[in-house]
């Protein structure tokens, strides 16, 4: 999947459909805080956020690393060590079965998984240079 064709989606984590809150479950069943990348934003602010992406879109789901700490821990999906629960994630995989981005996705996190950079630049991706498209809940 090409992203740069593709609107970019800033939104908070809390205003996402459940849809999209549970396929980014499946695409990061061990929490969210380690794959957090930051971006500058319209007004110069430096913000974190949680990339994501889907056949039609490429979603920044904007959070702190300690919110997406708070946000796994209050998930009922998640067991206490912040890891998707089998139940959780077998019901989802049934659910979006028909969605080809899930395992593409997944595969790719996977990949990521294996070659983490545990470097100082707390996360960012020298390739997400370019200042993404604001959606309408854009309100920084």
């Amino acid at each position: 999947m090409t992203t740069s064709s593709k609107p970019r989606i800033i939104k908070d984590y809390e205003k996402l459909d459940e849809a999209i809150k549970e396929q980014i479950k499946l695409v990061y069943p061990n929490g969210f805080s380690q794959h957090l990348i930051s971006f500058t934003n319209k007004d110069g602010l430096l913000v974190s956020a949680l990339p994501f992406e889907t056949d039609e879109k490429y979603y920044l789901v904007r959070m702190t690393s300690q919110e997406a700490i708070d946000i796994i821990s209050e998930d009922d999906d998640y067991d206490d060590e912040g890891t998707l629960k089998d139940e959780s994630r077998e019901a989802y995989e049934d659910k979006y079965a028909d969605l080809d981005y899930i395992p593409e996705n997944v595969a790719e996190e996977e990949e990521d998984d294996s070659s983490y950079d545990d470097d100082d630049d707390a996360g960012t991706d020298d390739d997400d240079d370019a200042e993404p498209a604001e959606d309408e809940d854009e309100d920084i």
